[in-house]
């Protein structure tokens, strides 16, 4: 018996008991657990930490005051002339001067946006078992493609609140019909010799700027 057929037999079986016109939703049971362990809220915001890094983002740590500034280094350590800004994203969080800023147009091609060196987002949710970015699309975010194209992109999670253990949680707070972008780390990749490659399917660069809301 192959492994597929061992699969399906599984999926078979556990599904016997259900009428062929049951929604979804019901035939599969959501009895798992939601979270692993009992984390503190700051307990959970490290192990984010430490997953992101593991995954080779590089975070950064600040509060609302200091988030202008963080991100206006941040911009001008990556050398960036322009940076794109999503139309939802609080004014407040971009410095008063720095690089030009980049309107996201629906008119934009994918040239257009490999010339624009940064892009800042918010985020929806951050994973902390997986290190896991979340973007749903929202004002702050902008459309998936903003995040895809450039090369270097700075995302503003805020703690605790954003921050969640396990995607199960994450998921209860997602609405799945939105344009959902799960991010663990930069870009990579590797041919068959396992030569990893940063930058091919997104940014090269992802820094990850944990905001404390308390």
């Amino acid at each position: 018996m192959s492994s597929r057929d061992l699969i399906l037999g599984r999926v078979r079986r556990a599904l016997a008991d259900v009428r062929d016109d049951t929604p979804y939703e019901q035939a599969v049971g959501r009895d798992y657990l939601l979270r692993h362990g009992r984390l503190s809220a700051g307990e959970t915001v490290e192990l984010l930490a430490r997953n992101l890094a593991d995954y080779r983002a590089i975070v950064h740590r600040t509060d609302v005051r200091e988030l202008p500034g963080t991100i206006g280094r941040l911009l001008g350590a990556h050398g960036s002339r322009n940076v794109l800004v999503p139309p939802g994203l609080p004014a407040q969080w971009m410095p008063a001067s720095g690089p030009a800023r980049v309107q996201d147009r629906a008119e934009s091609t994918p040239y257009d946006l490999d010339e624009v060196d940064s892009v800042v987002t918010g985020c929806a949710v951050a994973i902390a078992e997986t290190g896991t970015l979340v973007l749903d699309g929202s004002p702050d975010q902008g459309r998936r493609r903003v995040t895809l194209v450039p090369d270097h992109h700075i995302c503003v999670v805020r703690v605790p609140g954003q921050v969640v253990s396990s995607v199960p949680e994450a998921l209860s707070r997602l609405v799945p019909t939105r344009p959902l972008t799960w991010i663990s780390g930069p870009s990579a990749t590797s041919d068959i010799e396992l030569d990893r490659v940063e930058g091919v399917h997104g940014p090269r660069t992802l820094e990850v700027v944990l905001v404390s809301e308390e």
